[in-house]
């Protein structure tokens, strides 16, 4: 069995976030990354961040992957990253036991971070099982990681900021986004996006669903209907709009999977995405010395899990008795950078979410 300090699961950007600060701390460090490549969701994202300089303002999802892996370069010594590595079991004895390459492997980790991440929600239409329909993600690594565009003609769904940045990266690849549909009354990502696709002549259709899709082989038109304020269809409003590809981008779902198997204490918090851990103000979960960071917490963005990832580094190097130098300066800034995130009207939702959590009881 293979000993490690601190265990990290995933390498995204919280994952990689956090083995920086564990490392600067002097802790032993493994990553185990299902992927073939560090960065997770940031090696699809050719568009350019927001928020400030400590999140990489202006600065390419890609190329963020980039400088978070090279920051770890000059930890080496300290650090193993295992790529196509799948944790598949932790046990309450801090034993990991990982699938690589077809052969499983235990590990033994003093502490551990699950940065696991998100999945994708689909939605439920008649036909939606028709060659043609794609999750986000999936399109985003069709064109971005292997530049195959999914079709010639897309009907997008969900106009958070995946669906409107997705939208985009499509019409820049020369597919033509015969409409974007939102089921809620209001879009829901940043109107800067939206007014891009405005400016290109989509129709944003809100208050708006897939009823149906339609074709042979593959899918070749769909049926959208009008929403009441009940979500209900309303009949008669149906409409047919033709496409060969169907998108859907209607959120994420926590990855919580190994949380639940060391029956952590979770709740159901439906501004976070779903099933999310109670944590401390430590990112501790009920299991001692078992941290979380990022989506795996509550849905947010990728500037946020930077963040989440770092003070989750921060912390269990602390719990190991192993405090960073500058531990006292980081968490501040830290902390402010997080409140700075999901300060105002987009943050909302995420500021709600984490109310509800903490009201639902202790840790």
């Amino acid at each position: 069995m293979i000993e490690q300090d601190l265990i990290i699961v995933g390498a995204g950007p919280a994952g990689l976030s956090a083995a920086k600060v564990a490392l600067e701390a002097g802790l032993r460090v493994t990553i185990f990354e299902r992927g073939v490549a560090v960065g997770g969701q940031l090696v699809k994202q050719t568009h350019k961040f927001f928020g400030s300089k400590e999140q990489y303002a202006k600065t390419r999802g890609i190329e963020i992957a980039k400088i978070l892996y090279n920051n770890l370069l000059p930890y080496q010594d300290h650090l193993t990253i295992e790529l196509e590595a799948t944790v598949v079991a932790i046990y309450h004895d801090y034993v990991v036991t990982v699938l690589e390459k077809e052969k499983y492997r235990k590990y033994k980790a003093k502490a551990i971070i699950i940065a696991t991440g998100a999945s994708e929600k689909m939605l439920g239409f008649v036909n939606n099982d028709l060659p043609g329909v794609y999750g986000a993600g999936a399109v985003q690594t069709l064109m971005n990681l292997y530049g195959v565009i999914p079709g010639k003609e897309v009907i997008m769904v969900g106009s958070g900021n995946i669906g409107l940045i997705v939208s985009y990266q499509l019409i820049q690849a020369g597919v033509r986004v015969k409409a974007l549909v939102e089921a809620a009354p209001n879009i829901g990502g940043y109107k800067v996006h939206a007014s891009k696709l405005k400016r290109l002549g989509v129709p944003i259709l809100v208050s708006t669903t897939i009823k149906e899709v339609m074709g042979n082989d593959s899918v070749e038109k769909a049926v959208v209907v009008s929403l009441d304020e009940n979500w209900e269809m309303i009949p008669g409003t149906e409409r047919v709009i033709f496409a060969d590809t169907i998108c859907i981008a209607v959120g994420l779902s926590p990855l919580h999977q190994l949380l639940s198997m060391l029956e952590i204490e979770m709740r159901y918090i439906p501004e976070l995405g779903g099933l999310v851990p109670l944590v401390n103000d430590h990112l501790e979960t009920s299991m001692k010395n078992v941290f979380v960071a990022g989506d795996v917490s509550g849905i947010e963005e990728a500037s946020s899990a930077m963040v989440e990832g770092s003070l989750a580094g921060l912390y269990a190097a602390k719990e190991l008795k192993m405090p960073h130098h500058d531990h006292e300066r980081l968490e501040r800034d830290l902390h402010a950078q997080l409140t700075n995130l999901r300060f105002g009207p987009c943050g909302l939702k995420t500021r709600n979410g984490i109310k509800k959590l903490k009201e639902s009881g202790p840790c």
